[in-house]
């Protein structure tokens, strides 16, 4: 059964979703070179409302395209540097007592925005990797019985380096669960290394970008995405992958439900962005290697095998059948 009309996706609300796709990807990749695909996988977590993990080397960029995002977003911003002694309250704010008042008040956190950047979050420790769980997936902070409503659009980019573990403290699966994309970026090509260079040789192109869409269109332009038509084969074949990775042996665990919700609205923001009001079997499969590889944990037979999650979900996506219009 198709979705009544009223419900439908309109043409004018793809068009604005890949012109706002358009704009923004142009503002971003003038701080970001070489790195298109990327940068287009981020725009599908912005639609989707949905949080970003960046996980590469140091100097390749993390830091620098989760504040180019920020920038092109009119949206109140705030970065947080995570080190060993920071606490939950210096992300998500203290109660005190106002001796002009003569009552406590609630000081804010930098939690409190709509745009967080998370800087070195496995620099944290456990407990203060904990205080952001609540507030990734209820947008809501409750401090000594007192609870806060974030404001929409909220967005937490995070980045870490997998490189470096001393010092560090590995982010538990309940918290990686909450990402919606994981994304590597790379060493750029020695063409757009050149390029890097003499785009920053002066000055840094970051400084003069410039709001192009603001929070409220966001919200909007995620809230259509809720009426775009998915067929339901296509819908069964999201749910077909997620769950091959719990039936394979080569997994500890496997997907979650909520990864199934991840790899669906991502797969039709994919879609949006790409001018289409539908989605087909190949946005499913083109968001499945971002959206699921960092919820699954290998078994010990794979990992004493030298296996990548990469790989083995490389294997999945070859052997779920695809859904053909018949």
């Amino acid at each position: 059964m198709t979705a009544p009309a009223a419900n439908r996706l309109t043409p004018a609300d793809v068009d604005a979703i890949r012109a706002t796709a358009e704009r923004m990807q142009a503002s971003i990749e003038r701080v970001i070179v070489g790195k298109s695909e990327v940068v287009r996988l981020a725009l599908v977590a912005l639609l989707c409302e949905g949080h970003i993990l960046l996980e590469d080397v140091p100097g390749t960029g993390k830091t620098t395209l989760a504040r180019a995002i920020a920038r092109s977003l009119g949206c109140s911003f705030r970065r947080i540097q995570f080190t060993p002694d920071l606490m939950p309250a210096d992300i998500t704010g203290i109660n005190f007592y106002n001796q002009k008042l003569g009552e406590f008040a609630f000081r804010e956190g930098p939690l409190v925005a709509q745009v967080v950047l998370a800087d070195e979050i496995n620099r944290a420790t456990p407990r203060t990797q904990a205080a952001l769980l609540e507030a990734m997936e209820e947008r809501q902070l409750t401090v000594e019985g007192v609870t806060t409503r974030l404001p929409r659009p909220f967005l937490v980019l995070a980045t870490q380096n997998p490189v470096e573990l001393e010092g560090t403290f590995p982010l538990p699966e309940a918290q990686l669960d909450r990402f919606l994309l994981r994304l590597e970026i790379g060493y750029p090509g020695e063409d757009d290394e050149d390029e890097i260079l003499a785009r920053f040789e002066s000055t840094s192109p970051l400084d003069a970008l410039t709001p192009v869409i603001d929070g409220d269109e966001l919200v909007r332009l995620a809230a259509a995405l809720g009426h775009m038509h998915v067929a339901p084969d296509v819908r069964r074949y999201a749910v077909r992958l997620v769950r091959a990775t719990r039936d394979d042996p080569a997994f500890e665990l496997g997907a979650s439900p909520r990864a199934s919700l991840a790899l669906f609205r991502s797969a039709r923001a994919y879609a949006a962005i790409n001018g289409r009001d539908y989605v087909l079997p190949d946005d499913v499969k083109a968001m499945a290697p971002h959206v699921l590889p960092h919820r699954l944990i290998l078994s010990s037979q794979s990992r004493l095998r030298g296996r990548e999650t990469k790989e083995l979900l490389a294997d999945i996506l070859r052997r779920v059948p695809v859904p053909v219009e018949s």
